[in-house]
């Protein structure tokens, strides 16, 4: 009895011995420690039920956890949770998520999967080590040049502004241990010719957008990228690298400030006995000659009371968060380049090519109806639909340019699902786009044909202007999807952002506001209204070409044009030509209200 005894209470103990060992925590043997904690599970929710989740019941609190053991007790669940003794479809399993619940509710449940990870874990660097002195001093710089130069406009000081900025992303990159690629220095060379058009501009629209480029620019510098999804998602970088990037600044500051070797002390103590020797003997010397005095006005910037202080405070936290952020990016980039889709499914060639031959057909049949108006001009207008030249081209442009834009589209799915099994394939995906691409250019060519027209009978505006120049890039692009059908498409992500810099470059210095005031001169000239109020709303581009207005013309239109006394930094050449000429013939008070309403007959020096 006593072997049976000890044998029932081993049992008890150990559970059953002829199955494996049991799920769940063992009790603790005497003088044992109590064992750790097991992780709770993944919760589970009702099946068929969204939004809602209960936990699965689970083993109750007065049972022991291997449960009591005799004969007739089950064996012990295996390694996966189902008993030895049940049959192979056997449902009922322990852990079975679509088990009856215990206290018989009769709902199933069901395990949630693991949430998955974000997205830009995969291609997000690992964070840098804390910024170096020479990065530190580049944004203590950028954040003091932002709060001094960028009150008053954009000019130069956009230019000033981004060599400390440039400066930091360099040394942040050689701590890190990166060699920028000779295509990253290209980028940032760009970057920095962009900012060449609020030097040489004063209007605002090609300005902004010489500095989105600009932008656009210097983040492809930072993170190399190379493919589609790099190009277009590179100007995110910096922008959501901002919170990592104070974070990494300020541990980059407590430790230059905690002693040793690396203290950036000394040079805080040196750059302010510095300043303060330059404002003591400045202040002397000015007061001293009036003729020095003038010119240290004009070169430092009027930090002046009020509200102005708040705002250059606020401009100058902004430099310094940008530029911990091109630094952070610099050293740690997003590889961008990981997020883009890779190649589509490959379709039959019948499946693939029947819907863009038919285009092709289409496309052609345009083409054909397009070159017997254009070539033979406004009798077949008329005689067709009723309409004047200028009515047509104005009312087909802009169908034109979206049907440019849709086509690029069309091309770029096309290529992703082309066969690609054998030199068959590339030879008919390279004739059916080919084709496409041919014909494309012709539409272009039809819709700047179109907009020339109606710009020669009406002038030139803005939104004229633009369009145009959109529609000849859209041209370009086309021209390069041609040559990457031909050399290949590995660099086409990055020759069409090149191409795009090079227009917004050439736009800007082009002076748009000028070419606008010349060219409606000179269709007054030649006897056509001129419309003055649109004139007078130029920019101070168009002050050469205005000046040659006779008066009360000339002052008319010259009197709405603003030409501020701006800072040295915040001046444009375009504004300091604007001033001279202002400034030798000064306009003169004319009453203006009839002039800027009727139709002016020409008069033109």
């Amino acid at each position: 009895m006593s072997d049976g005894v000890e044998g029932n209470d081993e049992r008890r103990r150990t559970g059953n011995a002829a199955g494996p060992e049991p799920q769940g925590v063992p009790e603790p043997r005497p003088g044992e420690p109590e064992p750790a904690a097991q992780p709770e599970p993944a919760p589970l929710v009702k099946a068929g039920t969204a939004g809602r989740t209960e936990a699965r019941a689970g083993a109750k609190t007065d049972e022991p956890a291997t449960g009591e053991a005799d004969d007739a007790a089950p064996a012990a669940p295996d390694a996966s949770g189902t008993p030895a003794d049940a049959p192979p479809d056997s449902t009922d399993t322990p852990d079975d998520p679509e088990a009856p619940d215990e206290a018989g509710d009769g709902l199933r449940y069901e395990r949630l999967p693991d949430a998955p990870p974000p997205i830009l874990d995969g291609v997000r660097a690992r964070p840098p080590a804390p910024p170096g002195l020479a990065t530190l001093v580049a944004a203590a710089v950028t954040a003091l040049l932002s709060g001094l130069l960028l009150g008053d406009g954009l000019a130069v000081n956009a230019l000033i502004l981004a060599l400390p900025l440039a400066a930091g992303a360099w040394f942040a990159a050689r701590q890190a241990g990166r060699r920028p690629r000779r295509s990253s220095l290209c980028w940032g060379v760009g970057g920095l010719a962009l900012l060449a058009v609020p030097v040489w501009s004063d209007a605002e629209w090609p300005t902004l957008l010489a500095v989105l480029a600009a932008a656009g620019l210097g983040a492809l510098a930072l993170h190399g990228c190379r493919k589609w999804s790099g190009v277009l998602l590179a100007p995110l970088g910096p922008v959501l690298a901002v919170r990592r990037a104070l974070v990494w600044g300020w541990r980059g500051a407590r430790e230059r400030t905690a002693g040793g070797e690396k203290d950036l002390g000394p040079l805080l103590r040196s750059v302010l006995v510095a300043v303060v020797l330059l404002v003591v003997f400045g202040g002397l010397f000015a007061a001293a000659d009036r003729a020095f005095a003038d010119l240290l006005g004009s070169l430092v910037p009027d930090v002046d009371g009020g509200s102005g202080v708040p705002w250059r405070l606020f401009l100058a936290v902004l430099g310094l968060a940008a530029a911990l952020a091109v630094a952070h990016t610099a050293a740690a980039p997003t590889r961008w380049d990981g997020l883009g889709p890779g190649p589509g499914r490959p379709r039959g060639r019948v499946e693939w090519a029947l819907p863009l031959v038919l285009l092709d057909l289409l496309f052609a049949a345009f083409v054909a109806v397009q070159a017997a108006v254009l070539l033979r001009g406004e009798d077949v207008v008329r005689a067709s639909n009723g309409l004047t030249y200028s009515e047509y081209a104005r009312e087909g442009f802009w169908q034109l340019l979206f049907a440019t834009v849709l086509t690029l589209a069309v091309i770029s799915v096309a290529v992703r699902v082309a066969p690609r099994s054998g030199p068959r394939d590339l030879l008919l995906v390279r004739a059916v786009l080919g084709t496409l691409c041919l014909l494309t250019l012709v539409v272009v060519a039809s819709a700047v044909r179109r907009m020339d027209l109606y710009m020669g009978e009406y002038g030139l505006t803005r939104l004229r202007l633009s369009v145009v120049a959109m529609e000849l890039w859209l041209g370009a692009v086309v021209l390069l999807i041609l040559a990457a059908g031909v050399f290949g498409a590995r660099l086409l992500p990055r020759a069409v952002l090149a191409s795009a810099a090079v227009a917004v470059l050439a736009f800007g210095l082009a002076s748009p506001d000028k070419l606008i005031a010349e060219s409606n001169l000179d269709a007054h000239r030649d006897g056509r209204t001129l419309d003055l109020r649109y004139l007078a709303g130029l920019s101070a581009d168009a002050v050469p070409a205005l000046d040659r207005l006779d008066e009360p013309l000339r002052s008319c239109a010259l009197r709405s044009i603003a030409v501020p006394d701006a800072p040295w930094y915040a001046t444009s050449l375009s504004q300091a030509r604007a001033h001279d000429i202002l400034t030798a013939r000064p306009v003169r008070n004319h009453p203006c209200r009839d002039l800027l309403t009727d139709d002016i007959s020409p008069s033109v020096r």
